[in-house]
């Protein structure tokens, strides 16, 4: 008889699961997604010297026919962030390394993407290479209600120079949903020499969120970006709070990394010395999360790396499949993988 109750429960435990798999599945599902597209410029010199080198005069030979490539590449790539919850796309798309509006509205018009009618926010930022961070939206999901972006100044060295971080509002469905959309300093001159401008970055980025949250409590919240560096590093486990367990994350305050476990598990949006990074993180505040007061509620990540975005030489497969390489046009995609999440209904 003991036998007999057990294999019930197990029974009971395993409809219950079924009919929330199917609750989920019958759910309006949102995905919010984040790409850096890695240089993309126009062919004009309009920055000097630092801009040369994106010209056709410059050592890439950038010229209209290699841009347009690229252009058309990003697009595709895009367009194919689907899944069988997601069919027509991500609502909202964060994307770094952009020179500007122009290169952003190229991209949404190119054959790929035309049909989605994307709108996009974008921003001019200090940053010497003249690239920034934009949000391509879907209007007919996501309602942007306010923009306002925020320069990193750095008291020790006011002549630094990065790309602002921006902060969209809007309503997803109905639900306040805000996204920063972040860039941070790189690792030129090594991790650890270089880890104080990200730590400042990562000051910045919590501050805006704090502020958000203290006007609303309810507010969703999602911090994204090339962070440049992993989940398990200072500046994004402790400076921005953003835990690897979602038991850890209190609802007014904390942010939840889907990628720490998977960095962890092995898989990365970037390689470096042959050996996986995961910068393009998406993180979530706790009103996102099962116990939340967002009428959102997070319900999965996934690195998007598409096939088609690989490399397929022996050397280099399952790499991303970058534009350059060595000095040589590749005609691919990103050095990047983009990187997805997925919001429901409550």
């Amino acid at each position: 008889m003991k036998k007999i109750y057990l294999l019930l429960a197990a029974a009971i435990i395993a409809l219950s699961a079924t009919a929330e798999d199917s609750i989920s599945r019958c759910r309006k599902t949102y995905g919010v997604a984040f790409y850096n597209l890695e240089n993309l410029f126009d062919t004009i010199n309009s920055n000097g010297r630092w801009d040369l080198e994106f010209s056709p005069a410059g050592k890439r030979q950038w010229d209209s026919e290699k841009y347009n490539i690229k252009v058309n590449n990003l697009a595709n790539a895009i367009a194919n962030m689907v899944t069988d919850a997601t069919p027509g796309g991500p609502a909202i798309v964060g994307i770094a390394e952009v020179e500007n509006a122009s290169v952003v509205q190229d991209l949404v018009d190119a054959a790929p993407l035309r049909n989605r009618r994307l709108q996009f926010v974008h921003h001019d930022s200090p940053d010497l290479r003249g690239i920034d961070v934009a949000l391509l939206y879907d209007p007919e999901q996501y309602e942007v209600l306010s923009v306002r972006n925020h320069r990193l100044v750095l008291t020790d060295n006011p002549d630094f120079l990065t790309r602002d971080q921006m902060c969209v509002t809007g309503l997803l469905d109905g639900d306040s949903l805000s996204v920063i959309i972040n860039h941070w300093p790189s690792r030129l001159g090594g991790q650890e020499e270089s880890e104080p401008m990200r730590v400042a970055a990562a000051l910045l980025t919590r501050h805006i969120a704090d502020s958000l949250l203290a006007l609303n409590p309810r507010q969703g919240i999602i911090i994204m970006g090339d962070l440049n560096d992993d989940p398990q590093n200072r500046s994004v486990a402790e400076v921005v709070g953003a835990r690897a367990d979602e038991k850890e994350v209190k609802c007014g305050a904390g942010f939840y990394n889907p990628w720490w476990r998977i960095l962890e598990n092995g898989k990365g949006t970037l390689t470096f010395r042959g050996a996986w990074n995961l910068f393009d993180q998406i993180l979530l505040s706790g009103t996102l999360l099962e116990d939340g007061d967002s009428g959102l509620r997070y319900v999965g990540a996934e690195i998007m790396d598409i096939e088609f975005l690989k490399q397929t030489e022996e050397k280099y497969r399952g790499l991303p499949w970058r534009t350059y390489a060595g000095g040589r046009f590749l005609g691919g995609y990103s050095d990047h993988f983009p990187t997805q999440v997925f919001l429901i209904k409550r």
